[in-house]
């Protein structure tokens, strides 16, 4: 099939790979868009793999605050230079963090970050929800995890739904910057602000 300037360019607004893996990707999937977004997808998630041993001591303190100076959140995003850093997508990236940190009110940072009291108290509520269904105590158990990974949506800000695009998690965001940008970020912690909130 013949990969036109105008797939290539398309495939490149969608997921920001460079232009000759845009074009490699097409190629492979047979002008498959979908297939191609996906391969890019995949060598994105292997590249920030690849990245997530590396050192992370430069970065930014994102910010945000809400319209009325009510709310507001800032965000340490950490890179391996100086020169990512200061990048225009980098600062936008920390921006963007603290901006779903104000709107989704993230507890953690990961599910490792939670206290396994907490973890064991939710456990409890769940089984106690569970426990007048009659179900088999497998079935019980798998409904509790399914519960338990919808809590960490909730109250984990890199499970969370990015809230400027539903279909991807706030990690799906910071894996396709380490993919573009070429080194490993982390978000080292995040504080969230209210007014009259302790």
């Amino acid at each position: 099939m013949q990969i036109t300037t105008d797939m290539i360019k398309k495939l490149r607004a969608e997921t920001g790979a460079g232009v000759l893996d845009c074009r490699n990707a097409l190629q492979e999937a047979d002008g498959d868009f979908e297939k191609a977004a996906e391969l890019l997808r995949e060598k994105g998630l292997a590249a920030a793999a690849k990245k997530a041993s590396r050192e992370t001591r430069e970065g930014i303190i994102g910010s945000y605050v809400h319209t009325g100076a009510r709310i507001a959140a800032l965000v340490e995003l950490n890179c391996e230079t100086d020169f990512v850093a200061r990048t225009p997508e980098f600062q936008q990236l920390a921006k963007d963090l603290a901006m779903q940190v104000v709107a989704a009110r993230p507890e953690y940072l990961s599910p490792e970050d939670i206290p396994p009291e907490v973890i064991e108290q939710e456990k409890e509520r769940y089984r106690a929800q569970m426990a007048d269904s009659g179900k088999p105590e497998h079935i019980i158990e798998r409904v509790v995890e399914g519960k338990l990974e919808k809590f960490y949506e909730e109250v984990c800000l890199l499970r969370q739904p990015f809230i400027k695009d539903e279909g991807m998690t706030i990690q799906d965001v910071i894996t396709q910057a380490i993919a573009r940008l070429g080194e490993n970020i982390v978000v080292r912690r995040f504080v969230r602000y209210e007014l009259g909130q302790y």
